[in-house]
């Protein structure tokens, strides 16, 4: 309190009154203190019977009013990075009204300035979509979608039909296991990621260590071994040495861009088109994993559901149908996936999404919102789909009453007055994202951290009831949709589970306690997982090269499309033994 830096544009000035006066008397107040802030109740009570005046009792009930303005967003601090005014996180208001069209050029958000014009083609879309899902249900063309007696609906999804094709991990050797200081080195020479890792000081020449340094780091981190532990189970590798490159060169950016660079790599790769389902459409997905925390540390948590009695961590990790991990974050085991889910979308030019799906702890209505202004179609699994309520338009053709018709019914309207009189903030909002002023997980955290709602969150939150209409229509509708969805999610159950297969060290557990050095570390695991995709596909693009039987290609091909090219049982992650004479001598003299 005596050191924190308020906004003096409060929305309660008698309580910004009394802050200055305790700052002004670094919290040694008397009874000259404000109390206009205080009900009547609580003036009351801060004078005792013999007249004295309740210092403490009066700090306290300063520190809860405070605390109530603070989350209500009535009181906002300069110096913070989730307690700010939420104007400061956005591109500034004056700036925005005199350069609002080339603000909306720039983020393509030009054909939404029309706030009636965007509702008004959302209406005539919400009236076709009903028209077509219900159509086909009454035509017995949907035999996969059922309705309750209480009005909600089930949909049930198959599974794909098996392909009989070629097991591919019978492709992949099957007596020789690759090391994955092999695999590292081999990817390096055709991508070459180590030259993005470059020395913080970019102004003074320095002799890079050689590329076994590099290679050490990346598995200190990404398989939880800690690099001295490395260093002394390791030949040719000089703790000081290891230790010096891990603090000049692993940075966040470095470890991202290397990254980066093995994804575009794979990016001009025929082989993993083959993932596609249209040519041009790219399908990816999101989910989060639950890791421990074994230091102290600020971005931990407690989630006994995954943790036990023990703090932990989320990592959140993105991936394309094509098995391309391109981003991931940690964030504390408390928090919602969902408000990190547009962050990875507009993480890199490398990889660009067309549909994005997500589990239940990775949607909500402003993030359908959000992805429907960012041109990306939006299609979690949520579960209890048939319990959610639909929407229509008031004007439009689908009324929620006095229909005899089978089939879906809106259950309310949209208010078209909370969004129309928060569109010009909702697009300043959505082009602040968009330019990358500031980050969606800020954004969303800000708004979330409320404690009554904002009312550009009412908004967007309403807003986004559109688009998760039209989804869950199409949902029910479309059984090939479904089904890419559910095939989607469990590529990033597989990253998951090579996740644990990497981090062989400490418990699966981060050893890190800052939030930069688990993204760091979560970064290095990234990077070799997708070093083992990538090696995969030079593995498969030479087993195509091998001659120019056109049968055998075909019969690779389908492998490819109908498995995945996930797999690392071939190899070794765990790294060598050694058996030799001197190994067996009594080292300690016991």
């Amino acid at each position: 309190m005596r050191q924190a830096i308020f906004d003096p544009n409060c929305g309660k000035p008698l309580l910004l009154e009394a802050i200055v006066y305790y700052q002004n008397k670094s919290g040694n107040i008397d009874k000259q203190a404000p109390i206009a802030f205080l009900t009547l109740e609580q003036r009351s009570l801060i004078v005792a019977q013999d007249g004295k005046f309740r210092v403490s009792l009066y700090k306290a009930l300063l520190y809860l009013a405070v605390a109530d303005a603070i989350k209500s967003g009535v009181l906002n601090l300069l110096h913070s990075e989730k307690y700010r005014s939420l104007d400061d996180y956005m591109i500034p208001k004056p700036d925005w009204d005199e350069n609002r069209d080339e603000y909306l050029q720039r983020a393509e958000l030009s054909h939404y300035s029309d706030c009636q014009a965007t509702l008004k083609a959302l209406s005539q879309a919400v009236d076709c979509r009903y028209g077509e899902t219900n159509n086909r249900f009454i035509a017995g063309d949907n035999p996969y979608l059922t309705f309750r007696s209480d009005g909600t609906f089930h949909v049930s999804t198959p599974k794909l039909e098996e392909v009989d094709s070629l097991p591919l991990a019978g492709i992949f050797p099957e007596r020789k296991y690759i090391p994955l200081l092999e695999a590292l080195a081999t990817v390096d020479n055709a991508a070459g990621f180590l030259d993005e890792f470059e020395h913080w000081q970019m102004k003074s020449r320095h002799t890079k260590p050689a590329k076994k340094v590099f290679f050490a780091g990346i598995m200190a981190y990404g398989c939880d071994i800690g690099h001295r532990k490395l260093a002394q189970i390791s030949r040719q590798i000089n703790e000081n040495e290891l230790d010096n490159t891990l603090n000049w060169y692993f940075s966040l950016a470095n470890v991202q861009s290397a990254n980066d660079r093995i994804l575009q790599f794979m990016d001009k790769m025929e082989i993993p088109d083959i993932y596609r389902n249209q040519a041009g459409q790219l399908h990816t997905s999101s989910d989060g994993q639950k890791v421990g925390v074994s230091v102290d540390s600020l971005n931990a948590n407690y989630s006994f559901k995954y943790l036990g009695k023990d703090k932990g961590a989320s990592v959140i990790s993105f991936i394309d149908m094509r098995q391309m991990m391109w981003h991931s974050t940690v964030i504390s085991s408390a928090e919602r996936e969902a408000a990190y889910v547009i962050d990875g979308l507009m993480h890199n030019d490398v990889i660009k999404s067309d549909i994005h799906s997500t589990d239940t702890h990775g949607y909500s209505e402003v993030v359908f919102a959000a992805t429907y202004f960012l041109n990306f179609t939006f299609a979690p699994r949520i579960k209890g789909l048939g319990r959610q309520k639909l929407y229509a338009f008031r004007n439009g053709k689908t009324k929620t009453t006095g229909q005899d018709t089978q089939g879906f019914q809106p259950d309310r309207y949209i208010n078209e007055e909370i969004a129309g009189t928060q569109w010009d903030d909702m697009l300043r909002f959505i082009a602040t994202i968009k330019l990358k002023k500031t980050t969606a997980s800020q954004l969303f955290r800000r708004l979330n951290s409320y404690s009554k709602q904002h009312p550009l969150y009412k908004a967007l939150k309403e807003f986004g009831k559109i688009p998760k209409t039209l989804f869950i229509l199409k949902y029910a509708d479309d059984l090939e949709f479904r089904q890419a969805i559910e095939k989607q999610l469990n590529k990033v159950e597989g990253s998951n589970k090579l996740s644990k297969a990497i981090s062989l060290g400490n418990d699966h557990a981060f050893s890190q306690g800052e939030k930069e050095d688990q993204d760091i570390a979560e970064g290095c695991r990234r990077l070799i997982k997708n070093t083992l995709i990538c090696w995969n596909y030079l593995y498969l693009a030479k087993e195509l090269g091998k001659d120019n039987n056109e049968e055998r290609k075909n019969e690779l091909t389908e492998a490819i499309r109908n498995d995945s090219v996930m797999r690392w049982s071939h190899f070794n992650l765990q790294g060598e033994y050694d058996f030799s004479d001197e190994k067996m001598v009594d080292s300690v003299g016991l």
